[in-house]
């Protein structure tokens, strides 16, 4: 897709009025998505195993008993071999996971991109295999990058907009990351062995990157144990424990409660929790190289208003997550109530990153959302446009006043189940639609006020899959979440 000139001639004195050039950037951009967004093909048995072209696969992958076994890592990959996934294409239509809940595909960001671009050759989506550990992808994204710039630089469309541009500049590098995408740009800047590749960046923006971990990790590494979770989370379990992608997602801030004093994981503790003590002790290291420099040329963005988990104590080897967190003075030493507790503080983020970990910077802009989705939404589209266009990106404002959706991640067919929008206790303006992904089922239910200073609705689906849940409102920005239904009972369905 190109971009032309276009602008309305009007009478003047001197004649017909200049056209007025588009607001495109001629930079190269590469798109990095979060974990699980990108499809991954097994080489050995020639089939997708994550990601398919709808979404029924899902109910495949989580309620079968062999479901999820493609993506345990072998021996093989254990140890360094990792050429029998190919991560072929960013996700294509919604997916699920226990604990982490929905993630919408990238097409909306992507088109998003196009439009402030001058070439859709101008774009590099790099999927990766998610599974891996972030040190994994450093060289690839950096090799990916410069080739990518190289090409571009070379592009017609490239030289023509470089001629329009204020300081005719070459083409330099622009990376939009989602997620754990924002940790393996990193590495691939920092770490990637391409000495240069900072210094042909122009700017870096991550939306939802969990710069210091986050609790979720360590409830999926830790739903095996509990017995009383439900059967997709036991699968995850089984599965992330071969992992060290997740393992690289585990809090590396101040979270664990002991008595009267918070500390950080220990890989001691991650072993009790669930999950591979040696994984854990090498993702450290990795990200003690990381973090030596900051990252170059950086616009974090971070989701807020969402009910997150910051914290967590372990009773007998169960994970017992909440929403509050800790926070140290300028000296380093832990702030303490009247009584001389662990002062907690609610800080919430997008449901799955806390807004402090969302971002390395003091002063960070926002945006109300859920983390699966905070890619795709209006908002998000609306910041990267800009800092595509703009060379000095300043931020936009703070995002105003929102709401929270809070929302089972497994529901059952056929029971019902509560969600909770916060942030309002007036139903007034407000819309809660819960529409299946693949089916034309769509029902709205009406939310209530619960004395809590939030609605709650109360919802039943009639079959298994995907729905996704949308709220609207006046004055908030619309806010979706992805929850996953399956049969009553904790069977496997046959395979």
């Amino acid at each position: 897709m190109t971009h032309q000139a276009q602008g309305y001639p009007a009478s003047s004195s001197l004649g017909v009025e200049p056209l007025l050039l588009p607001d495109i950037t001629h930079d190269a951009v590469v798109v990095v998505p979060g974990i699980m967004g990108s499809e991954l093909f097994d080489t050995h048995s020639g089939k997708v195993v994550w990601g398919l072209s709808n979404s029924r696969w899902l109910t495949r992958a989580w309620l079968t008993r062999s479901g999820m076994t493609p993506l345990r890592l072998t021996p093989e990959e254990m140890a360094g071999d990792y050429g029998r996934i190919v991560a072929r294409r960013l996700l294509k239509t919604p997916a699920w996971c226990p604990f982490l809940n929905g993630f919408e595909p990238y097409h909306d960001l992507l088109w998003a991109i196009r439009s402030a671009v001058t070439h859709c050759e101008a774009i590099l989506p790099f999927p990766y295999d998610w599974r891996l550990p972030v040190a994994a992808h450093a060289r690839a994204l950096a090799t990916a990058a410069r080739d990518h710039l190289t090409r571009w630089r070379q592009h017609p469309a490239q030289k023509a907009a470089r001629e329009r541009s204020v300081d005719q500049q070459e083409a330099r590098l622009v990376f939009i990351a989602h997620s754990m995408g924002g940790l393996v740009t990193y590495a691939a800047l920092s770490l990637g062995g391409d000495g240069d590749l900072a210094e042909d960046t122009r700017g870096v923006m991550t939306l939802g990157t969990p710069y210091q971990g986050s609790v979720v990790a360590a409830n999926i590494l830790n739903a095996v144990q509990d017995n009383t979770l439900l059967l997709p989370r036991g699968t995850l379990a089984t599965v992330a424990a071969t992992m060290p992608g997740v393992h690289d997602l585990l809090p590396r801030f101040v979270c664990l409660e002991e008595g009267d004093t918070v500390r950080k994981l220990t890989p001691s503790d991650v072993a009790a929790l669930g999950g591979d003590k040696e994984l854990f002790r090498t993702s450290q290291e990795f990200f003690d190289r990381l973090c030596r420099d900051p990252m170059p040329h950086l616009q974090p963005i971070a989701g807020v208003g969402q009910a997150t988990v910051q914290s967590m104590r372990l009773n007998a080897g169960l994970v017992c997550s909440s929403e509050y967190g800790f926070r140290a003075d300028r000296h380093g030493e832990l702030k303490r109530d009247e009584h001389g507790r662990p002062a907690r503080f609610p800080v919430k983020g997008d449901g799955t990153v806390h807004r402090a970990s969302a971002s390395p910077l003091p002063r960070t802009p926002t945006l109300y959302g859920q983390h699966g989705a905070l890619a795709s939404g209006k908002q998000a589209r609306s910041a990267v446009a800009s800092f595509l266009a703009d060379e000095d990106y300043l931020g936009q404002l703070q995002a105003d006043r929102g709401l929270g959706l809070k929302v089972p991640d497994y529901v059952e067919v056929g029971a019902k189940w509560d969600l909770a929008i916060t942030g309002t206790d007036s139903p007034a303006g407000i819309s809660c639609t819960v529409a299946a992904v693949d089916t034309r089922y769509t029902r709205i239910f009406p939310a209530s006020a619960d004395g809590n200073n939030r609605l709650r609705a109360t919802c039943s689906v009639p079959s298994v899959g995907l729905y996704r849940v949308t709220v609207t409102s006046g004055h908030s920005p619309d806010l979706t979440q992805l929850v996953f239904a399956g049969p009553k009972g904790t069977e496997y369905l046959d395979d």
